[in-house]
Order: C-alpha cells, then sequence, then structure tokens
C-alpha cells in the first residue's frame, strides 16, 4: 500500500512506507476509501435557483497556498474541527445509559471530520492523509498516516504514523473483530502480530523508515482529564526499546508527569518542519 502520493525521495531517513505483501495490498477498505475520495465532487459554489448569490468572500477561502509552510494554519483549523466534533461524544451523557460510542466510532468520526475539512480546504497536496486498512492497523499499530509533500515531486518529507489510544474502559474492545469480520488476511495479521503490543509495532514501524517519521499517540481523553484530547509525539520511542519491560500506553502517558509545557497542533508542526535532521524529537501535544 503506497502511504504518499510519489514514491520514496532516495533517502533512508525520510523514504515513504513501503507497500506491504501482496494479501494486505488489494484491501477492500482502502480501496473504496480511495475510491470515495475522488469521486467525491468538489463544493458546488455556483448559485442555484431560488438559492441566493454566495458572498464574494466565500470565494476567497480555497487557499491557493504557495509556501510550503502554508498549509499548517489550514492544519490547525481541520483539527480544531476534528476535536470539536469527537468532544461532543466524549463528553456525551445518555440519560437512559443506552448510547457508548465504541473506540472506533469515536476514530471515524476524528478521522471523517478531518479528512472532509482537509478536503474543501484544498490542502491535500502539500500535507496529505492516508488510511491504513484494518490489516495494516494490526500489523503496523497506526490507524492512519499524515505526510509534509515536497513541492513538485510530492515525495513525502516528513510523515506522522498516528495511533488513536481510548481510555481503559474503552480500549478492551478497541480491535474486537466480529467472527464474520476476520478474514484469513485478517487472522494472518493477528497472528504475525500478537507478541508485541500495538505501541510497540508502531513504534517499529516508525524506526523502519528513520527518523523524519514520528510516532503519534492521539489519546482521546486521559485518566484525569476524560474530555480532552492529547498527544505524544516522536521520532525516538525506539530508544527504549530493551530498557523497559514493554511499550504501552501506560508507559507513554507517563510523558505527562512533571510536564510544564504542552504544544498546540500548530506548535507541533512547526517543530517538526524546523528541526534538523536525525535530530531526536519529543513533544507532547494537547489538541484542543
Amino acid at each position: 500500500m503506497e502511504v504518499s502520493s510519489n514514491g520514496s525521495n532516495g533517502s533512508s531517513s525520510s523514504s515513504s512506507i513501503k507497500p506491504l505483501a501482496n494479501p494486505f495490498v488489494n484491501s477492500k477498505l482502502l480501496s473504496s476509501f480511495r475510491a470515495s475520495l475522488q469521486k467525491r465532487p468538489p463544493p458546488d459554489t455556483s448559485s442555484t435557483e431560488g438559492s441566493p448569490k454566495p458572498n464574494i468572500f466565500a470565494t476567497l477561502w480555497r487557499p491557493n497556498l504557495t509556501n510550503t509552510d502554508d498549509f499548517i494554519p489550514l492544519y490547525s483549523d481541520c483539527i480544531a474541527k476534528a476535536c470539536s466534533r469527537t468532544q461532543e461524544y466524549l463528553l456525551f451523557k445518555d440519560p437512559e445509559d443506552k448510547f457508548h460510542p465504541t473506540p472506533e466510532v469515536l476514530t471515524q468520526i476524528f478521522l471523517m471530520t478531518y479528512i472532509g475539512q482537509s478536503l474543501s480546504l484544498n490542502m491535500t497536496d502539500h500535507f496529505n492523509c492516508t488510511v491504513m486498512t484494518p490489516e495494516q492497523r494490526i500489523l503496523l499499530g497506526a490507524d492512519w498516516v499524515w505526510a509534509v509533500l515536497e513541492r513538485p515531486t510530492k515525495n513525502p518529507r516528513i510523515q506522522i504514523a498516528v495511533r488513536v489510544l481510548h481510555l481503559p474502559d474503552r480500549e478492551g474492545i478497541a480491535e474486537d473483530y466480529p467472527p464474520e469480520g476476520r478474514t484469513e488476511s485478517l487472522q494472518m495479521a493477528q497472528q504475525e502480530s500478537s507478541n508485541k503490543t500495538v505501541c510497540e509495532r508502531m513504534v517499529d514501524f516508525c524506526a523502519s523508515i528513520g527518523k523524519d517519521c514520528y510516532a503519534l499517540f492521539l489519546f482521546m481523553g486521559r485518566k484525569n482529564d476524560t474530555g480532552k484530547i492529547y498527544g505524544v509525539l516522536s521520532n525516538n520511542f525506539q530508544a527504549a526499546v530493551g530498557k523497559v519491560d514493554k511499550i504501552d500506553r501506560d508507559l507513554i502517558e507517563n510523558f505527562f508527569k512533571g510536564s510544564r509545557y504542552l504544544h498546540t497542533p500548530t506548535g507541533m508542526l512547526q517543530t517538526i518542519t524546523t528541526k534538523k535532521d536525525e535530530e531526536p524529537l519529543t513533544v507532547l501535544i494537547k489538541f484542543n
């Protein structure tokens, strides 16, 4: 599966994500997702019968990006929309105690809201998002991958693999696939990855690409703040391998202990796009 719109830029530290084995390349989930994006019509800004003409300022909103960092404010806007929508469900209390959104639902609400907004802002040629198949989610540990693209080649310059971590009372059903959904390729993926935690799989995945690939663990609520979205981003989690018993949610959440400063999503991207090559970096983020 191709994560970025083009192939490698030629260096080991910033190479694009390599195709997986054949059983997973032709996943129906990713194919249908890509098809839906390709078929999605652009917003109709023309006037229709009985509808008022759009304000002239509305036509100025779709940006024409010229600078490689122009996408950062647009990314921040997409994240704000996604966080706001997801938070409605994180904080919702059903009076009848019947509605309990699953981890998968919360992840999809965030992701689809982000994707919809990024398409409307015309930023995908500079900063794109690729969704993992169910098999790839298990094998690689990532739910999706963001990529900063070089111009004009559109090769990935920086990649951010994202894994959503839910509160412990939700996490147990995050990958509970029903029997009818357990395809042969899915069963193979589960067997192949059974000896590592999901966090360890994503750390290995990012380390195999290089220092220009970051692992971002996105917390849908923390133990002491269940309604907010936080993140820990690093290109240096691999340094913990062999020094701790395992890399899991508890270990990563401990990064917040004693922290005095949390980056914004804008600050996170500004930091990773301006740092020196091969430099290790770990950033704590508050997304909303």
